[in-house]
């Protein structure tokens, strides 16, 4: 679980939290998850990230990831992540990101 303190700098107009502030969280937090998992593997990377925006978050309000890894394989690893608003009960966004995982030498 990762939480971001939500700023000025991360509200769009009409108080709410942007979508790549949520995009960054999603995958800082997933990539911390992999890492957990693999161990410090530098050149895992960011293949793809899907994201699916549910309902406005809280402006002024913290928001935080639970990060969850479905699947990792030699080559790829896969998770998906919830993103709440502090003040609200079901989740503002989802995505599921892959990281393409390089091979040991």
């Amino acid at each position: 679980e990762m939480k971001l303190e939500v700023a000025e700098e991360h509200l769009r107009p009409g108080g709410t939290v942007s979508g790549p502030a949520m995009m960054a969280l999603a995958d800082v937090a997933l990539y911390a998850a992999l890492l957990g998992k693999i161990g410090l593997v530098p050149l895992a990377v960011t293949s793809n990230l899907n994201i699916n925006f549910l309902r406005k978050p809280v402006a002024h309000s913290s928001i935080r990831a639970q990060a969850k890894m479905l699947r990792i394989g030699r080559a790829s690893g896969v998770g998906e992540v919830f993103i709440y608003s502090d003040c609200l009960v079901e989740p503002v966004a989802h995505a599921t990101i892959t990281y393409s995982i390089p091979a040991k030498r």
